[in-house]
């Protein structure tokens, strides 16, 4: 039985054990041991769970934002919370954002926009939002920016 052949059966059993044992390899450039359908695999796995945390990051700036403005009826009792929140959520995705992932968030924008205005809508019941999104990423990432 090859290394590979045990990383492999390693991976179904030990997932955990199978990464160190990766990073072992890549380390040692022993490239030709590595279990590479499983690697591309998590790679892959990787990238979309890193944009799937950005947009859900981005949504929820949104939706607060959304709240913040447009929700006079629960903004004298919860905008401070909203405030915070808004702060949290830009301070994670700030320091999780590479070029990559900025470049993908502006592509899908306008979904990201509407999926937070379809949320405040079954929250407030509110029906006055603008069908475009108003902001630019840049402001969205703007610690200072309030509409």
């Amino acid at each position: 039985m090859t290394i590979t052949t045990n990383l492999k059966e390693l991976y179904e059993t030990d997932e955990n054990l199978w990464l160190e044992a990766t990073i072992e390899l890549l380390k040692q450039k022993q490239f030709n041991q590595l279990d590479l359908e499983n690697l591309i695999a998590e790679l892959i796995s990787l990238g979309k769970r890193d944009l799937a945390k950005a947009k859900s990051l981005l949504r929820q700036i949104i939706i607060h934002i959304l709240l913040l403005k447009y929700w006079q009826l629960e903004y004298e009792r919860n905008y401070r919370y909203w405030l915070g929140e808004i702060k949290t959520f830009r301070y994670d995705l700030n320091n999780h954002l590479t070029t990559n992932l900025m470049n993908k968030l502006q592509d899908d924008l306008e979904n990201i926009y509407q999926s937070a205005v379809d949320f405040v809508q079954v929250k407030t019941d509110l029906t006055i939002f603008l069908e475009k999104c108003p902001y630019t990423l840049a402001q969205l990432l703007d610690d200072n920016y309030l509409p």
